[in-house]
């Protein structure tokens, strides 16, 4: 279900964002981790050309990385996907991409990652390449796929981030950090009636379930919203 609402998320966001707009680079970061996070998979490539021109995915020939020249004979035998990055740990299971990966015949690497650091200190990106994704907040892509899905007609989508709840989307409590994009989104919830949206089974509580809960937050986030 994630990897389906990320990805949508991801091609509304590039078709109502212009190319020379820079903030849908820093908004991929944060919901491609969020995909992950629930699902394990790496979905690059369900459009790696979106994520190439976007400049959030730099491709080049396998040569180029910073240790060919010393583990050639490794680089050379790499025939199938391959994270370049060892997890043991499930802990640490986020920073699998930080050294790049491998869809052969090229090498990949994410802006912001150990690699792509490598690369920029190394001059093989610059400019703007070399300017890594502004740190954002979940909810501050949440709230800009609502705002592109309210002018796409996608009140489905707006519905299906909304109803992750405030746990997910601002770890439960609205600070001020966070409070005037909750507010925003709470009013494009209101205005686009996103909340009567049918949605599958078990994707948004019923009142009988939230009240169940006990949880002040939850109650105000999916009782509350009114136009």
């Amino acid at each position: 279900m994630f990897d389906d609402m990320v990805w949508d998320s991801v091609r509304l966001l590039d078709a109502d964002h212009g190319a020379d707009d820079d903030r849908p680079r820093d908004w991929f970061a944060v919901l491609l981790a969020f995909g992950r996070q629930f699902d394990g998979a790496i979905t690059h490539f369900r459009d790696i050309d979106l994520l190439r021109r976007r400049r959030f995915v730099y491709g080049f020939p396998l040569d180029r990385h910073p240790d060919y020249a010393r583990r050639r004979g490794y680089f050379d035998g790499l025939t199938e996907f391959t994270a370049l990055r060892t997890v043991v740990d499930e802990a640490d299971f986020e920073s699998e991409l930080e050294d790049g990966y491998v869809e052969p015949p090229l090498l990949y690497c994410d802006a912001g990652t150990a690699l792509w650091r490598r690369l920029v200190d190394a001059g093989e990106l610059t400019g703007a390449d070399a300017v890594p994704p502004r740190p954002v907040l979940l909810v501050d892509a949440v709230l800009a796929v609502a705002e592109a899905a309210e002018r796409a007609g996608d009140v489905r989508l707006i519905a299906l981030w909304y109803t992750l709840g405030p746990h997910i989307l601002v770890g439960g409590e609205v600070t001020a950090e966070v409070a005037d994009q909750v507010r925003r989104l709470r009013e494009l919830v209101a205005r686009t009636e996103a909340m009567s949206v049918p949605l599958p089974d078990g994707h948004r509580p019923t009142d009988e379930q939230v009240l169940a809960m006990d949880d002040e937050a939850a109650t105000w986030w999916y009782l509350s919203v009114t136009a």
